[in-house]
């Protein structure tokens, strides 16, 4: 992978090719859904964490680091099993920013939205 979404939203100060982001927005929602099925939250989902082959337009994810599998128990029972610093400042979402403990797959895809925002206009 020659590049990361980052490097490709800047190369295009007004914004990506339609065409383009939705075919990146189709790999990065198939990619989390997967994530997701197995219980795994990114929970660092960002254009430099999406790595991107300029040529054929593909998609993967990279940096797991803070990656998790959700424990089964919700609530006050999961404090202590998720790790208390998740995603980067601009791609937080709301539970994260108001400090909810219950958080979960919701974080992957508000991170995801910030990033189709950012593709759309620079």
């Amino acid at each position: 992978m020659d590049k990361n979404l980052l490097e490709i939203i800047e190369d295009h100060e007004d914004g990506i090719p339609e065409d383009d982001i939705w075919m990146y927005v189709y790999q990065l929602l198939k990619a989390i859904c997967f994530c997701h099925k197995i219980e795994v939250v990114h929970w660092d989902v960002k254009p430099e964490n999406l790595l991107i082959n300029p040529t054929t337009k593909s998609l993967k994810i990279c940096d797991f680091g803070f990656a998790r599998i959700l424990p089964k128990q919700s609530g006050k029972n999961r404090k202590g099993l998720l790790t208390d610093y998740v995603a980067t400042r601009w791609y937080r979402s709301p539970e994260l920013l108001l400090g909810d403990e219950n958080y979960g797959k919701p974080v992957d895809i508000w991170a995801i939205g910030c990033i189709l925002g950012e593709m759309c206009d620079g």
